[in-house]
């Protein structure tokens, strides 16, 4: 049984108020961790030192000693990656094999950010030869950065990596359904000779990401999650105007022309939706298909399903684990039961699998619903699960038109052999990633958002590290003397 602790001004301590959670394991429904519940009095202790931090040594720390800092992360992330993968999967329920990765997705994100760390100097302004005028980068101050469940430890290392590397101080508040990783990342930043209240973990609900948007000590707060809980923090946030950036997901249209290679484009349409079952922001599970090759795809895809393995994440031959809880579970139940509902032909799942090793846990079939139109529920709402939903499309205006059609605006992918019709669609989609003969790429290299009601700001890349920062304008005179303008 793991037991975790709140991390607050250099210290392990219990909460305030002593409340634990109970952590479930996705398979099977054990009790996996009982994990310290925090509430808005210990947000408001790591707030407090946080900003003591921010306000003392760490004002004072280099670009130098950040970049090496971010540099020595990536290398516990290394030492410690299989335990880590171990604790994202027995927490989130996807394969052992999705964990590594992620691991070393994570170990990368910090590397890239102590490289542009590392290249930061102050842009100096033409003036006149009395003058030094330079644009400057500076930290925001303290950051509030609330994280999701299904990407526990990577979510967070994309903020927390540009946010430290900036110079800034930290509260991280992941998720309490998967607070896990984030913990065991605790651990191993406790092992740094960091000043106290640098870095700070505050596990539990609403009210401590709640009090991290209101409290007017914290001057930014980036959260990655659902959008109801997306427009409380931008609600709260205008109390003292503070930063924020915001990752709500998407209803990502996955869109193959006729032409596009068929072999491929099935394959990675299973990928696009079934990746950790589902549970992706930017999973293509609006599959939009032209009418020429429609039943074909349906048909191929329908082929395929049945011969996707569900199981434990970690058992070798395992292709995709559970939901993460029941809420979720029950969810995506309602809504493919809604899309049959409304027209939608179920071709296969929309159920738990069949068998004792199921009856437990939070299990679902890959589900696919074909014959989908753009006026249903499910075709408009983010499933977060194992489902795609197949509409049919006659020409490219009209695909265009309906893939645009979405609140969000995430992310897109459109299958074509035809590279100026490609461009064309590249450019026109209204994503903020938008994928051609390809699905799920990312790199931190590139930026990563969305339009609309997709998110605030961007994360991965230069862009994301300037999030976190802000531009002053520093003037210098050199050599003043009095003007003689008023009463001389």
């Amino acid at each position: 049984m793991i037991h975790t602790q709140l991390y607050i001004d250099g210290q392990w301590q219990a909460p305030v108020a002593g409340g634990k959670r109970a952590i479930l394991s996705p398979a099977d429904e054990t009790v996996i961790a009982q994990a310290a519940e925090g509430t808005r009095d210990d947000a408001r202790l790591a707030i407090a030192a946080a900003r003591r931090a921010f306000d003392g040594p760490w004002r004072d720390s280099t670009i130098r000693e950040r970049a090496k800092l971010l540099n020595k992360i990536a290398e516990l992330i290394d030492r410690d990656a299989e335990n880590l993968a171990r604790l994202e999967s027995l927490n989130t329920g996807k394969t052992i094999t999705e964990s590594r990765t992620d691991m070393g997705d994570i170990a990368a994100t910090f590397r890239y950010f102590a490289g542009l760390v590392a290249s930061e100097s102050g842009a100096v302004n033409e003036a006149p030869h009395h003058v030094i005028s330079r644009t400057l980068r500076e930290p925001v101050g303290v950051c509030g950065l609330i994280t999701p469940w299904n990407y526990p430890l990577l979510q967070a290392a994309w903020k927390i990596a540009p946010a430290l590397g900036a110079g800034n101080t930290v509260i991280v508040k992941p998720s309490n359904l998967t607070p896990l990783t984030t913990h065991r990342f605790a651990e191993l930043l406790a092992e740094l000779d960091l000043p106290e209240g640098v870095f700070n973990l505050v596990t539990g609900g609403a009210e401590v990401g709640a009090e991290l948007a209101e409290n007017h000590d914290v001057d930014l707060v980036s959260f990655t999650g659902g959008a109801y809980a997306g427009e409380s923090i931008m609600k709260a946030a205008t109390g003292n105007f503070k930063r924020i950036g915001l990752e709500l997901g998407g209803k990502n249209p996955n869109i193959v022309f006729a032409d596009a290679d068929l072999d491929t484009a099935v394959d990675y349409a299973l990928n696009a939706a079934f990746f950790h079952a589902g549970q992706v922001c930017s999973a293509g599970s609006r599959l939009m298909v032209e009418d020429a090759i429609y039943d074909e795809f349906i048909a191929r895809l329908a082929e395929r399903l049945p011969r996707i393995v569900i199981g434990n994440g970690f058992h070798a031959e395992t292709q995709m684990g559970p939901v993460q809880s029941a809420a979720q579970h029950e969810k995506i139940l309602k809504l493919v039961q809604m899309g049959v509902a409304e027209g939608a032909r179920l071709v296969h799942g929309g159920k738990r699998p069949e068998g004792a090793v199921y009856e437990k846990g939070f299990w679902l079939e890959p589900t696919l619903l074909a014959d989908v139109s753009a006026g249903m529920k499910i075709a408009k709402e983010e499933i977060f699960g194992p489902v795609i939903t197949a509409e049919r499309f006659t020409s490219e205006e009209q695909v265009l038109r309906l893939a645009n059609d979405t609140p969000y605006g995430l992310a897109a992918a459109v299958w074509t052999k035809d590279l100026d019709k490609a461009n064309r669609m590249s450019r026109a989609l209204r994503f903020g990633t938008v994928w051609v003969n390809d699905y799920h790429p990312y790199f931190p290299e590139a930026p990563w958002g969305g339009y609309k009601a997709s998110g605030i700001g961007r994360e991965l890349s230069r862009i994301g590290l300037d999030e976190y920062t802000e531009l002053k304008h520093s003037y210098i005179n050199l050599a003043p003397k009095p003007m003689g303008w008023f009463g001389a």
